[in-house]
């Protein structure tokens, strides 16, 4: 069973329960939510999609983790895990499938609201290119939630559990970029290590993307995020295998 084999399974297991269309229906209700009504979409009476790419890690933050939370857990929970051990698949197919598969649904969900795109369009003559950036931003700041959710998940047999502390940890990230969290660090560490600190935030590189500037720091900050989060959720599934 290759990496192409497991994320046909994953998705399988995603549209044969009413999992995938849930969480794509509260996906769009929440981000047109956000967008109308929080955001002031339309009363802004600017073209642009900026109050609806700006509320898109506080939907991450939440959805990822419920996403990702049964990635692993769910597998050791109803005992599949050990089979799925047994098969002919190596670790890195393993995890890349379940991860894919996972972030192949975020990307679903927003490819879902080219409506809003199509919106912004009619009403007025946005910069496509920056909506694009936008749209990359997002997607990439998705992969990174879920990657974390997906090494959580690797950790316990525990839904619950796994949702919660990821739920911590990506909020944790999420923080580091505020300024009223860097200076309660200011008083014990040098400057060097607060700028650290700011570069290791989801918001700094997220929100730099969506404003149309697709700095190659960004993207290599957000793949390699991605890359360091599923190298320990395949430590912890070996851990547990061996």
């Amino acid at each position: 069973m290759n990496l192409g084999a497991l994320y046909k399974r994953e998705m399988r297991s995603y549209f044969s329960t009413p999992l995938a269309y849930v969480f794509i229906v509260i996906f769009l209700m929440l981000a047109g939510i956000f967008t109308f009504y929080i955001g002031g979409f339309l009363p802004r009476g600017q073209a642009d999609l900026e109050p609806f790419f700006t509320w898109h890690p506080w939907l991450y933050l939440f959805l990822a983790p419920a996403l990702g939370m049964r990635l692993w857990a769910e597998e050791r929970k109803t005992g599949t895990f050990e089979l799925l051990m047994t098969l002919p698949v190596s670790m890195g197919s393993a995890i890349l499938g379940k991860f894919l598969a996972a972030w192949s649904m975020m990307g679903i969900s927003l490819a879902l609201t080219f409506p809003i795109w199509i919106t912004v369009n009619v009403l007025g003559n946005p910069d496509n290119g920056v909506v694009a950036a936008g749209y990359l931003g997002s997607l990439l700041m998705a992969g990174a939630y879920l990657a974390v959710s997906a090494c959580v998940s690797a950790t316990t047999r525990n839904q619950v559990i796994a949702f919660v502390v990821s739920l911590v940890l990506c909020f944790a990230f999420q923080l580091l970029s505020f300024p009223l969290i860097l200076d309660l660090f200011r008083p014990w560490l040098p400057g060097a290590a607060i700028s650290f600190m700011a570069t290791l935030g989801f918001l700094q590189h997220f929100e730099s993307i969506i404003r149309g500037v697709v700095d190659f720091r960004d993207v290599l900050y957000f793949i390699t995020f991605i890359g360091l989060w599923l190298y320990a959720g395949a430590w912890a599934v070996d851990h547990h295998r061996s």
